[in-house]
């Protein structure tokens, strides 16, 4: 009996061993601190962006922000990621980051606290988007860079940071997912 039972637990370790996190899983904090997961308000979609307040993209806080407002209700979670790996383009505080999105552009989908997209310090969570395991792995070009998730926490897309947010490629997607 005690054989079976440890059989079975070392067979439940190396299957969880090697089973890819799901990018809905990982633990994150919100600007404002609060220790979360992407996947806690079970959303249908989730479309994670690292994000910069001094990038030439900067702009498309606009286009994620008309997404938030279109698709939002019907199961969209827009997820900011502040990052300063690219030019230094994200040098603020949490509180500044948040501020400027609030008056630049009236962001209200969640933003998260700033944190690093590649190298050794690299966030579990884009170590889950991007890492060794992804189905689309590699490092993240710059900033704005996007990942449509679905429910299940399977990563259906990556765009890179010239894709605008509500461009066909994105919402086409987008629509497929949330009905």
């Amino acid at each position: 009996m005690l054989n079976i039972r440890l059989f079975s637990l070392c067979s439940l370790f190396l299957i969880s061993s090697f089973a890819a996190a799901s990018p809905l899983d990982v633990k994150v904090k919100t600007i404002d601190g609060r220790k979360t997961t992407l996947g806690a308000t079970k959303p249908k979609v989730v479309l994670i962006v690292n994000t910069a307040s001094k990038c030439g993209f900067t702009r498309q806080y606009e286009g994620l922000q008309a997404l938030h407002k279109k698709y939002g209700k019907k199961g969209l979670l827009i997820a900011g990621f502040p990052c300063n790996q690219f030019g230094g383009q994200e040098p603020g505080t949490e509180s500044d980051i948040k501020a400027f999105c609030k008056t630049n552009y009236d962001v209200s989908f969640p933003m998260f606290s700033k944190i690093e997209v590649n190298g050794e310090k690299r966030h579990p969570l884009y170590e889950a988007l991007a890492g060794k395991k992804s189905p689309h792995a590699g490092d993240i070009g710059w900033n704005f860079e996007k990942f449509l998730i679905n429910a299940d926490g399977k990563i259906i897309a990556r765009f890179n940071s010239g894709v605008e947010p509500t461009s066909a490629d994105v919402t086409e997607k987008i629509e497929k997912l949330v009905k």
